[in-house]
């Protein structure tokens, strides 16, 4: 019986189980190293999950990407375990935290510059509606989401768990080894930020700030901090109920202790500092859980994503042009690498998930286990696989100027036979997705190329090919007559390569420049593949037009 009834359930087969021991996958690799720490103490009663979360600007698509990451290795350790063991996702959002600056993708900026220092759950609410602060705004955002994607966790705020009492114990015990936090944090800082430094943050009864004060005395006894407030004025403080808080390093530490924290992953910008959380969180008397570091998100320009900033996509972004599944394949795919996070990157993600889902069907137990779907899908991927690729709808739209789902659909009907929007509705949902992205994405940087002399005779030729060919000729044998066209011109000739009949091998210039000159872009998909769903009409019209000048004209 399941240690975890509400999650999906999983195939569990002792071929599975077997096969998740050698597995590959980095979720399968991360979920056998938290096995191997209870090998001696066995398991505990609920094995703990977490991901922290900053609400200090809108949240991004790399917040997202970590609970999703997180939801893998879960699943991952859930078969390991045969889902004997009981499992909990704690998503924790640092919404004490004082804000230091104003971000910048907010509106009425000034507004907020009176709440500098004050903890975010203390900063009013600049988007307006229900939440009551900004750091309430931010977390609703995220749970939002959340939600949405049917993630299992349960959410844990920091203002709730430090002024509800839940780490008042937590918080005693570090003042009770106040010097042994000293010890490992002093020798990490400058000379002049030693001077002052304390691993506690009072906030100050009087401004309500969070504040960076030295301690003039601690009294571990009666739990209490004495430092001098904003005005002069000499004041002391209990540590607990939420009117102090730790800085941040000593922070994580503190709260695997108190949480008894088994496994959390965080960012590459987090990698120097692991190793103080862990001897912070065993001075406490924990013991430091396990570790995930991954490679940060670039925006377009290659700098890191900053939720002060907004540079990068947003979770609602990405939901725009694409589905979810697209976004966590983006995410499961070498999470060690830094990988661009711009609009670019939807189209490549859309196809490539449902390729994988494609082949899920014909793999072997282990072969899926290692395949992105099973992880993204908790185990349980679906069967609707899409017979029309993203990026050829795009094409379809650039071509036949589409407006709506209805005009596409005329398309990939005839081209897939009892295909339709009712039998396959991700393929409908995609539609939909392409129409706009081709809209905001793809149109606005067009630029048709007017043919040369030479490039204007091979589509001559073409056009005469394609007047020859059947009107239900399959798309490789367009192919097939693209290719012999190109073959007749020595710029499009491939000198390293030869076709298997002998004949001169083309090279991918020759389908470049049909795209430059026919969409008025640089790539595409297999312009047979295209043309076969366009329509050998359709295409020879689109020849045509290109031939008499009216399509360069039209696009620039």
């Amino acid at each position: 019986m399941s240690a975890n009834p509400a999650l999906p359930q999983l195939d569990i087969t002792p071929e599975a189980v077997e096969a998740a021991k050698a597995c590959k996958a980095w979720p399968f690799e991360e979920a056998r190293k938290i096995l191997k720490r209870f090998e001696k103490s066995g398991y505990p009663e609920t094995v703990l999950f977490e991901t922290g979360y900053g609400p200090s600007g809108l949240p991004h698509l790399g917040t997202f990407g970590e609970v999703a990451r997180t939801t893998m290795v879960r699943t991952a350790f859930r078969l390991l375990t045969e889902d004997k063991v009981a499992t909990k996702l704690l998503c924790f959002s640092d919404d004490m935290d004082g804000m230091r600056k104003v971000p910048e993708n907010v509106p009425d900026e000034k507004a907020l510059e009176p709440y500098l220092q004050m903890p975010l759950t203390e900063v009013p609410n600049p988007f307006g509606g229900d939440a009551p602060s900004f750091g309430d705004n931010n977390n609703a955002m995220l749970r939002r989401f959340l939600d949405h994607f049917g993630f299992d966790y349960e959410f844990a705020s920091s203002t709730e768990y430090y002024k509800s009492g839940r780490f008042d114990e937590a918080l005693l015990n570090a003042l009770r080894n106040y010097q042994k936090i000293m010890d490992i944090m002093l020798p990490t800082l400058g000379e002049e930020r030693q001077a002052t430094y304390s691993p506690f943050l009072p906030i100050s009864p009087k401004s309500g700030r969070v504040l960076y004060v030295p301690m003039k005395s601690i009294d571990a006894d009666a739990g209490t901090i004495t430092f001098d407030d904003e005005d002069g004025e000499e004041t002391t403080i209990s540590v607990t109920g939420g009117a102090a808080k730790l800085q941040w390093k000593p922070d994580f530490g503190m709260r695997w202790a108190a949480l008894d924290v088994h496994f959390e992953m965080f960012g590459k910008d987090h990698q120097a500092n692991s190793i103080i959380y862990d001897r912070i969180c065993n001075a406490l008397g924990g013991k430091a859980p396990e570790h995930y570091v991954y490679e940060l998100f670039l925006d377009e320009q290659g700098q890191k994503i900053s939720k002060s900033k907004g540079n990068g996509l947003t979770i609602d972004e990405w939901l725009t042009y694409a589905p979810t599944e697209s976004l966590a394949y983006y995410m499961f795919v070498k999470p060690r690498t830094a990988k661009r996070l711009h609009f670019d990157v939807i189209p490549k993600a859309v196809d490539e998930y449902f390729q994988q889902l494609d082949a899920f069907q014909r793999q072997d137990t282990a072969q899926r286990l290692n395949n992105p779907v099973w992880h993204i899908h908790s185990g349980n991927p679906p069967t609707e696989g899409i017979p029309v690729s993203f990026a050829m709808m795009l094409n379809l739209v650039s071509a036949s100027n589409a407006s709506n789902r209805e005009v596409l659909w005329g398309f990939m009907s005839r081209y897939a036979p009892g295909v339709t929007a009712e039998s396959h509705g991700k393929l409908d949902e995609l539609a939909g997705y392409a129409i706009r992205y081709f809209n905001d994405f793809v149109k606005p940087s067009k630029t048709f190329h007017k043919p040369d002399e030479e490039e204007h005779a091979a589509l001559s030729q073409l056009h005469q090919a394609f007047q020859a060919l059947p009107r239900d000729a399959d798309g490789a044998t367009i192919q097939d007559a693209v290719l012999n066209v190109g073959r007749k011109y020595a710029r499009y000739h491939d000198p390293k390569r030869t076709a298997p009949d002998g004949s001169p091998a083309v090279t991918g210039e020759w389908f470049n420049a049909l795209y430059r000159i026919l969409l008025g872009q640089e790539r595409g998909p297999r312009f047979g593949s295209f043309a076969a769903l366009y329509g050998v009409e359709e295409t020879s019209a689109l020849i045509e037009s290109a031939l008499d000048g009216s399509l360069y004209n039209q696009g620039n």
